[in-house]
């Protein structure tokens, strides 16, 4: 159940921070109150999971997997460009969250 938690709070965190780019510095009303919503809900599930999934492996999930996503949604939806130096980030940060996960979510 942590994980699934744990997802939506990944979820939450993602469409959040994209409504911050479509919320043009907070001037845009609906993507700014998703923008605060998205966030709202992501930390409480995050807390949620935070009682059954180590906060370590927990933090790590939700933050690597965010960036990652979001660089990707960065790509899709707003033309950002994809060079080899953030390709190479994004593997890292995949990579980080799986060395954490084999060593050991006690």
């Amino acid at each position: 159940m942590g994980y699934i938690l744990l997802a939506g709070a990944i979820a939450a965190e993602v469409a959040a921070t994209t409504a911050m780019k479509y919320s043009d510095g907070f001037s845009k009303l609906w993507p700014t109150l998703l923008t605060v919503v998205g966030y709202a809900v992501s930390f409480v599930l995050l807390a949620q999971t935070l009682k059954t999934v180590s906060i370590g492996t927990a933090y790590a999930i939700w933050s690597g997997v965010g960036t990652a996503t979001v660089a990707l949604l960065g790509l899709m939806l707003f033309g950002e460009g994809l060079s080899a130096a953030k390709v190479a980030g994004m593997a890292l940060i995949i990579g980080g969250v799986v060395v954490l996960n084999l060593g050991g979510a006690h």
